[in-house]
């Protein structure tokens, strides 16, 4: 490796070391009674090295023969990622402290699987792309089985482990049939095989098979099966993980494949994408109706906001990347903040996840109660909280590419989903009074809620906080 490659690696071979020397020294230093220790740690860690990307002002870069790439796209995405991983981490450990989870090895296994997130966003060819995916994969499996004694859990694991062991064959089957047809696993080579506008049959295959890969990946429908059994058995920070960082991370990638090895035939897999698209969108936000278990809803939840970001990558424009971008973003800052109100919900020291039991919660927590429901309608689209701001940007870069009906269908959609978060609301303020919550009582719990609640409201007034400038320079370095 030379020194070149070394700069343009540091940020995932910072984390790499971290990882490896932490694993060394709580080993060798006592395990889990350094496991708070250890969240902190790797918290803190996360954010040194969002700093350090985000700030970084160097021109586009590559490493490992033109493997890697490190531009400002992959930038934005990673700061992203690394944001919510660390907030996440943190806000779990009161869980995780009081249900015997709390071990040292977990936030090690969220640092690797972030190192491969990492990757991910900034592969630029089939084997970058397989080698960033696996290692992100194969620790996300480990810790949704965290809570050995926990038979959903441990189902959890096993049915993620099995579905995506299936995935990553499919779109590894894909990739060899585009190294086959295409002579070559760069992203570069595969854009130069396909200028002329015509794909042969290998590589249309091999592009559907990647595209239905990487939509597993992304929870999108037909291919969600996956997600609400594991939300929902899953340990609740690691279903709260689940739901952010690694869904930026798999959107990433799929933007980075469509857009940097398939940019010359956006009209081939525009289509595959607006129908995965319109089929998360509707499947998402009909099935969430008659969900009882709050994180399952967010399962489907998931699915539905995937659709509606799939929507604007289907445009296959730069902008419709920049969309994506802000919807995502907005998407993982709702999730922190609705994640962080489900880890308060305690009845008897036992988690809580029953939607019937929100009924009259405003009464005993008007504030907690507040802030969901600023949540809620967030991902509603209700404006003028600025998940709405996000659909928009989704909507309109559908239309200005041709796509109307997409963007009819995502309207349309939106209603019907709208259905399920107003429940919620109606539930706290309207519902039946029944036994209590006790919430956790965490300080920290509150304080995410309340952060993520403000975000939605006060990003109206602030622009989004720079995210669309932020998201359009990212786009460019993407899509030119």
């Amino acid at each position: 490796m030379i020194s070149t490659d070394f700069f343009v690696l540091l940020p995932e071979i910072l984390i790499s070391l971290y990882a490896m020397l932490a694993l060394v020294v709580f080993v060798y230093t006592g395990k889990d009674k350094h496991a708070s220790l250890s969240i902190w740690l790797t918290g803190a860690v996360f954010l040194i090295v969002a700093a350090f990307v985000g700030l970084s002002d160097a021109p586009t870069a590559t490493a490992f023969n033109e493997m890697f790439i490190d531009d400002a796209f992959a930038r934005f995405v990673k700061v992203v990622i690394l944001l919510s991983a660390a907030v996440v981490l943190v806000m779990g450990q009161d869980y995780a402290a009081k249900r015997d989870m709390l071990k040292f090895e977990y936030p090690l296994l969220v640092a690797l699987s972030v190192v491969g997130m990492m990757v991910m966003v900034s592969a630029s060819s089939l084997m970058t792309l397989y080698m960033g995916l696996e290692l992100q994969s194969l620790a996300l499996y480990v810790i949704a089985a965290f809570r050995r004694d926990n038979a959903k859990s441990t189902e959890a694991g096993l049915k993620y482990f099995v579905l995506g062991a299936l995935s990553s064959g499919i779109l590894l089957y894909g990739s060899s049939l585009i190294y086959g047809f295409a002579g070559t696993v760069k992203f570069a080579g595969i854009l130069e095989a396909t200028e002329s506008g015509n794909l042969s049959m290998g590589l249309l295959l091999g592009l559907v098979l990647v595209i239905s890969g990487l939509a597993f990946k992304v929870s999108a429908a037909p291919f969600h099966m996956w997600a609400p059994d594991v939300y929902e058995g899953a340990p609740t920070p690691v279903t709260a993980f689940f739901a952010t960082a690694p869904k930026m991370a798999a959107m990433g990638l799929f933007a980075r494949v469509v857009h940097d090895a398939f940019g010359g035939v956006v009209d081939e897999w525009q289509q595959i994408v607006a129908v995965l698209s319109v089929i998360s969108m509707f499947l998402g936000a009909i099935a969430a109706i008659g969900q009882k278990d709050i994180k399952r809803l967010m399962a489907y939840s998931s699915i539905a906001h995937m659709g509606f970001a799939l929507m604007g990558l289907a445009s296959g424009t730069a902008f419709g990347v920049q969309a994506m971008l802000i919807y995502m973003t907005i998407y993982v800052s709702m999730n922190i903040g609705t994640f962080a109100f489900i880890l308060s919900m305690e009845r008897d020291g036992e988690p809580v996840t029953v939607l019937s039991s929100l009924n009259m919660y405003s009464k005993q927590e008007p504030l907690k109660a507040i802030c969901f429901l600023a949540l809620m309608f967030s991902m509603a689209g209700v404006p003028p909280l600025i998940g709405f701001f996000g659909k928009f940007y989704v909507l309109r870069a559908a239309y200005e590419a041709g796509l109307a009906w997409l963007a009819i269908a995502g309207v349309v959609a939106s209603v019907i989903g709208a259905f399920y978060y107003i429940r919620i609301v109606y539930l706290m303020y309207f519902g039946e009074e029944i036994e209590k919550l006790v919430g956790s009582g965490s300080r920290r719990l509150t304080a995410i809620l309340v952060i993520s609640a403000s975000l939605m409201v006060l990003g109206t007034f602030f622009s989004l906080f720079g995210i669309e400038s932020l998201a359009s320079t990212a786009a460019g370095s993407l899509a030119n």
